[in-house]
């Protein structure tokens, strides 16, 4: 085990999120310690969730304009993605099932769990929840598209499972959560 030894933590920025710089100690592989310097950012843990219909063979997504994938190359700043959400001091279960309803307008009761992953680990602080549930249109509510106090415009979309791991391949779905969800789905069987 690697010893690790904080000297020292500043704050870059908290307008948003907190951007930290953090000063560092970290034994290498001879024992020696060696001294590092990185930046982290905190936003926070979240969740997030694919929304499957096994006898339809669908799921629901979202779209919505992303201005870190414009900034980097995504012409429109579009993404298609999972509904996901910050915890904002809920417990992951609790969080899905709202930004759920905010995002999708489906109510979801029976929620479960699949794995958890550091999604961008090397500057990102957030631990992700993945989950997955069954929906049905008895279980739609409202039309969704998120939150309008948040300023969220946010596309729901009912897609043949095939063609959303179709849209992998094209490259119309780039999003990491996203793609990995809906290979949980194919890997599990969900939707077929």
């Amino acid at each position: 085990m690697e010893t690790i030894n904080i000297l020292e933590t500043v704050i870059l920025s908290d307008n948003w999120y907190t951007l930290k710089k953090v000063i560092y100690e970290v034994s290498g592989r001879d024992g020696v310690m060696v001294k590092q310097e990185r930046e982290a950012y905190d936003r926070g843990n979240g969740a997030t969730i694919l929304l499957y219909n096994k006898e339809q063979g669908t799921v629901i997504l979202t779209r919505q304009f992303r201005i870190p994938t414009y900034i980097n190359g995504n012409e429109s700043g579009l993404l298609i993605e999972c509904c996901a959400g910050l915890l904002d001091q809920d417990n992951p279960e609790e969080c899905i099932r709202r930004e759920t309803m905010e995002e999708t307008g489906y109510a979801v009761t029976a929620v479960e769990k699949v794995f958890e992953a550091y999604m961008s680990p090397g500057s990102v602080t957030e631990i992700l929840h993945f989950f997955v549930a069954a929906y049905s249109s008895e279980g739609k509510v409202h039309a969704g598209g998120g939150l309008e106090e948040e300023q969220e415009l946010i596309e729901v979309l009912e897609l043949p499972f095939t063609r959303a791991m179709e849209m992998i391949r094209t490259g119309e779905i780039r999003d990491g959560k996203t793609i990995m969800l809906l290979q949980y789905a194919a890997l599990h069987h969900l939707c077929d």
